[in-house]
């Protein structure tokens, strides 16, 4: 449990990281991208949180059944955090996407910490 707790409090931060490059370096007139020295670590270090942090929370969902939180929201953040952590380095992102999938994540994340101590 503890390991859960740990990885939903980094994955929270990266989106936050994921949301503040959007928004202040991204979207900033003649931003260039270096895929190599920032996306690419990036998404491979959200990647790697994120699979772990799916590994343990479906099990963990199906054997407390937390309210608010389902299995298909598990599946949708790991999904929707391996696209923020791409998107937040195109310009031609659309922002009010970006962002609805940033609180997305955001909520499901908090409200999973929440449960995981309650």
């Amino acid at each position: 449990m503890d390991r859960l707790n740990q990885l939903t409090r980094e994955l929270l931060d990266a989106n936050r990281e994921a949301f503040d490059q959007y928004i202040e370096k991204t979207k900033k007139e003649g931003y260039e991208v270096d895929f190599y020295g920032e996306v690419k670590p990036f998404t491979d270090r959200i990647r790697t949180m994120a699979e772990e942090w799916k590994n343990l929370s479906l099990p963990w969902v199906a054997a407390n059944q937390p309210k608010y939180i389902h299995v298909n929201q598990i599946n949708d953040t790991f999904d929707n955090l391996q696209f923020i952590a791409v998107f937040a380095f195109q310009p031609d992102t659309r922002e009010k996407r970006f962002t609805e999938m940033v609180k997305s994540i955001d909520y499901v994340l908090s409200t999973m910490l929440d449960r995981l101590h309650s």
